[in-house]
């Protein structure tokens, strides 16, 4: 995969739902489309709850990574 340019970067680690996805989709409302939003959590909750929001949104998730209880998120706004 090529390097993807992160506009912003948010981490929410210790933060439980539902405020990792209000935040992620704070973030998203403020950003132009195409831009990438690279969104960081730890709650459980957040590997199901911030892809349905992407989708619910119409934007795209370009990539999930999961580290130790850690994940990681890239953004593309619609």
């Amino acid at each position: 995969m090529s390097e993807t340019s992160v506009a912003q970067r948010i981490d929410l680690s210790g933060q439980n739902c539902p405020m990792p996805v209000l935040k992620t989709k704070k973030h998203l409302d403020a950003m132009q489309s195409g831009e990438v939003l690279e969104v960081i959590t730890t709650d459980p909750g957040s590997k199901s709850d911030i892809p349905a929001l992407i989708k619910r949104l119409g934007s795209e998730l370009i990539e999930l990574k999961e580290n130790g209880g850690e994940f990681t998120f890239l953004i593309k706004k619609g």
